[in-house]
């Protein structure tokens, strides 16, 4: 088989993957995320030099990491935060001038945290620095600003953190894509704590309506007070 028809094909299933994973994510539907991310890890396995395989492993399970501490299954959340910081050093390992792959370890390393405060210190430079690689490598990514507004919202103000520069963050990926869903979201959360509730509720519905199948937008507009 050629090369090039190689790729369209691996290009293909790769997206077919994408597009289960992102329903499972958007309808919070924990048991078929397991059920990926135990077949992405077997995948993995079986393909220990495909760096790829190894970050559609750490993909599935920061998913399944996110959608447990959505639905408060904190262990879950860490552990699976955990194996995917594994699978994500693996990628990297093999490849480490993918920008793409930075982001992934520094959103899984910053997702151990809320599900477990006590290991800030252990993953807390992780986050930053792997995420803050991932945008001097591509600082045209929309998802890297969004991953660096995600950690200075979680960040107190006194530690380099706040929800202004997060908000300043997610407005660079607006700026990049527009129809970024991830970002309307976030700017919304960080809108909200900063008790700009118009702003929060007009970025929240936007993001509804470019994502109108992710249960956690709408579970946030609804906590949203309208004025």
């Amino acid at each position: 088989m050629k090369p090039i028809l190689i790729l369209v094909l691996f290009t293909t299933l790769f997206a077919a993957a994408d597009t289960e994973l992102d329903k499972a994510r958007n309808l919070q539907d924990k048991p078929t995320l397991e059920k990926i991310a135990k077949a992405a890890s077997a995948s993995a396995s079986q393909k220990p030099k495909d760096a790829l395989a190894q970050y559609q492993n750490a993909l599935a399970h920061s998913y399944l990491s996110e959608v447990a501490l959505e639905v408060k299954d904190r262990n879950q959340a860490r552990t699976s935060a955990e194996a995917g910081i594994a699978a994500a050093k693996a990628a990297i390992a093999l490849d480490a001038k993918r920008s793409e792959f930075h982001r992934l370890l520094g959103t899984l390393c910053g997702q151990v945290i809320p599900a477990n405060v006590l290991a800030g210190l252990k993953y807390g430079r992780c986050a930053q620095e792997e995420v803050n690689t991932a945008l001097n490598m591509d600082p045209k990514s929309a998802l890297n600003w969004v991953a660096s507004g995600v950690g200075k919202y979680y960040l107190p103000a006194s530690f380099g953190g706040g929800f202004d520069l997060a908000i300043k963050d997610f407005e660079k990926a607006l700026a990049l894509d527009p129809k970024l869903a991830e970002a309307h979201l976030w700017i919304g959360l960080a809108f909200r704590k900063s008790n700009r509730i118009p702003d929060a509720r007009k970025a929240l519905t936007k993001a509804l309506e470019l994502n109108p199948q992710r249960v956690w937008i709408k579970q946030q507009l609804e906590k949203t007070p309208a004025q």
